[in-house]
């Protein structure tokens, strides 16, 4: 099947959340949520914009390292926000209740569930440093401890440490998909996309436009980690080291040049649509078959609507 051209490019890009979705444009960051009674709220977020203020964070590599705090940090707040948003009005009977959950609702009420969010993500970080950087390394030297040939080319090693990467990262994700609250995400991400495209083709923003689009799109942060997980193979050529904590301690020094040069590669594969940039964006494009589900109409209302608060009347968006 001939791949579909869009008409335009639009720097305006966007993040699921606990039912609602955030639309990042140009001039206005906005987070659309459906509340509880059936409403969507919109309410605007302000991200650090590091780029904007800083000159010497815009330059290539390490305006990728800034994109990525600016998106780490401004996701993080728009998440816990549509979190409690999403729970307003909500209550569970207190029979109902655990110990622990009462603990938490004594000790931080109305902030439960932003801290339950907040805890979650340290420990998913902490965790991720664990799987994806010391695991794989002291895997590979339990392997090449049977086959000692193995040590003889670095690429074993690189490949070894990145091909198991991919398949954790693959396995994670699709554990994940099997909650539910998880998978109502995974919908909004798609509804995202869907919006974005219908955009870009120039179409009116409404739900029957929406729903005929697809939900892979290039510039993806699924394809930015995929992009940064295969860059980050190279770059392990280029370590010589097999002690498990100074490998896997230089790579994580290393990450900014790693998050740095994927950056650059998923904006290049956003701006172009031609044979390399399709074979680059491959890879994300097919994960998000797994990030990604078929959204319903109304998780694509909240799209259209936090789509329509970020457009710029000047079209200063448009990149394409």
């Amino acid at each position: 099947m001939k791949k579909e051209k869009t008409m335009r490019v639009t720097s305006i890009g966007g993040q699921a959340l606990m039912e609602g979705i955030m639309m990042r444009g140009p001039k206005k960051t906005t987070m659309g949520v459906r509340k509880s009674d059936g409403s969507i709220e919109l309410e605007e977020i302000h991200p650090l914009n590091l780029t904007q203020k800083y000159k010497l964070l815009r330059i290539p590599v390490l305006r990728g390292v800034a994109n990525m705090i600016d998106s780490l940090v401004t996701g993080n707040r728009a998440l816990m926000r549509s979190a409690d948003k999403a729970m307003e009005g909500i209550e569970t009977p207190e029979e109902e209740m655990s110990k622990f959950d009462k603990w938490l609702d004594k000790h931080f009420g109305e902030k439960m569930v932003s801290f339950i969010m907040g805890a979650a993500m340290v420990l998913a970080i902490l965790f991720c440093v664990a799987v994806f950087f010391f695991v794989p390394t002291l895997l590979f030297n339990l392997l090449a401890s049977a086959f000692p040939f193995l040590n003889d080319y670095i690429i074993w090693r690189s490949a070894f440490e990145g091909i198991l990467r991919i398949i954790l990262f693959l396995v994670y994700m699709g554990l994940v998909t099997l909650n539910k609250d998880v998978k109502r995400v995974f919908q909004y991400h798609g509804a995202e996309h869907k919006t974005i495209f219908c955009y870009e083709h120039g179409l009116d923003l409404t739900v029957e436009n929406v729903r005929k689009q697809i939900r892979f799109h290039p510039r993806c942060g699924t394809s930015f980690i995929v992009l940064m997980l295969i860059v980050g193979i190279i770059i392990g050529l280029f370590i010589p080291f097999t002690n498990v904590w100074l490998r896997s301690s230089l790579k994580i020094l290393l990450l900014p040049l790693t998050v740095g040069v994927g950056y650059e590669l998923i904006r290049i594969c956003g701006k172009h649509d031609n044979v390399i940039t399709r074979i680059i964006a491959a890879p994300g494009v097919w994960m998000q078959h797994i990030t990604t589900k078929e959204p319903k109409d109304d998780m694509i209302e909240v799209a259209i609507a936090a789509m329509k608060d970020v457009i710029p009347e000047n079209g200063e968006d448009i990149i394409r």
